[in-house]
């Protein structure tokens, strides 16, 4: 298991990994807008061109980030970042989304995504956002 920081930006991602970039080094390992979801996302117009995700290895880290887009709460300095569990498979996910949730709220709970990932997401009773992502096998 390893735990990474994703980092939430209103409108302003693309300008911030590119920084970061430019002082780590490296190659994004994935950089997508919300223009490239799927149809049924229904963003608007104005959203298409911001950051959906983007994935940066920094050492034996990644440090992702995307901009909130339509779907989010409006983000506040101290709300604009989560921790991210690269899970090990769906029943570890599931293991840690229910003891981590407990007594806080789920914002998305654990579903297969179009992304081809097992994925959730939620706020702990301390207020600490969290999210967890198990690439699934291919078939």
């Amino acid at each position: 298991m390893s735990l990474n920081i994703y980092l939430t930006f209103d409108g302003n991602c693309r300008e911030a990994f590119e920084f970061y970039r430019s002082v780590f080094g490296g190659d994004f390992q994935a950089f997508a807008t919300f223009a490239e979801g799927p149809d049924d996302m229904q963003v608007p117009d104005e959203d298409k061109d911001n950051v959906m995700h983007v994935s940066l290895p920094v050492g034996d880290s990644v440090l992702m980030g995307s901009d909130n887009g339509p779907f989010g709460s409006p983000i506040t300095v101290g709300n604009n970042f989560s921790i991210s569990i690269i899970g090990q498979s769906r029943e570890h996910c599931d293991e840690v989304f229910a003891k981590l949730s407990a007594g806080g709220s789920v914002t998305m709970p654990l579903q297969d995504t179009f992304w081809g990932s097992y994925y959730g997401m939620w706020t702990d009773r301390f207020g600490i956002n969290w999210m967890v992502n198990y690439a699934l096998p291919a078939d």
